[in-house]
């Protein structure tokens, strides 16, 4: 068992996530329920799961939460680029908030694969 917050990808997750959700106040009112709270669902769900996995006792436990927010993460991806394609997110925010994705599912990555050989 590890604690989550000494985890520099879950700093950087966390981070991510309390961007979506100040970016996602600008989305129009009518998504609130819809593609805001997706989302803001899909980007809490990435740190969510790191420290979930951070809880567990076995290697092959933490790997599959990590998995589960690497799933997290190409769900976010497919949303950020939906709702700039929407234009309720301008260029320079999704590149942005993508650039931070791409560098947390980068470093989730890596954690996987490490996790992966250390059997």
């Amino acid at each position: 068992m590890r604690d989550f917050r000494t985890l520099k990808v879950w700093e950087k997750a966390h981070a991510l996530a309390l961007e979506i959700y100040r970016t996602t106040g600008a989305f129009p009112k009518q998504e609130l329920y819809a593609l805001t709270s997706q989302v803001q669902r899909a980007a809490v769900s990435i740190p969510t799961n790191i420290a979930e996995g951070c809880g567990k006792d076995s290697r092959l436990e933490i790997k599959r939460f990590f998995q589960i927010a690497m799933g997290s993460a190409s769900e976010l991806e497919y949303l950020l680029l939906l709702v700039h394609d929407l234009s309720y997110l301008p260029g320079n925010d999704y590149r942005n908030l993508h650039d931070k994705l791409v560098e947390v599912r980068k470093m989730l990555n890596a954690y996987i694969q490490r996790l992966k050989a250390s059997r």
